[in-house]
């Protein structure tokens, strides 16, 4: 079943993807989140969380849950692409701040 989903949607997904590395890479930042920062990720986690249950369960049916789980996936590519944005954005600044080894003497 879910290959019936996916394998169509790959075009959709494969942009949700590319379209949240740069916003990863771009939101990333060394201080950490304040209070509402922190509560947005928590309500879109519970969100997510949220609506894989309802399609895991299945209790929609028909078009509506055929969009739910369209949706689902396309937010799950989404948060992958800004996971591995930001990921790629502290392994470069990390190694950018690495000092240069010195020449040895000859």
């Amino acid at each position: 079943m879910i290959e019936a989903v996916l394998l169509p949607l790959w075009p959709v997904l494969a942009g949700a993807f590319g379209l949240g590395l740069p916003f990863g890479v771009l939101g990333w930042r060394e201080q950490p989140a304040d209070f509402f920062g922190r509560l947005g990720l928590i309500l879109a986690v519970l969100g997510l969380v949220g609506g894989a249950a309802l399609a895991a369960s299945g209790s929609v049916a028909g078009r509506p849950g055929l969009w739910a789980e369209i949706g689902l996936a396309c937010a799950a590519a989404y948060v992958a692409g800004c996971v591995l944005g930001s990921l790629a954005r502290s392994v470069f600044n990390r190694l950018r701040s690495r000092p240069e080894r010195a020449a040895p003497a000859a």
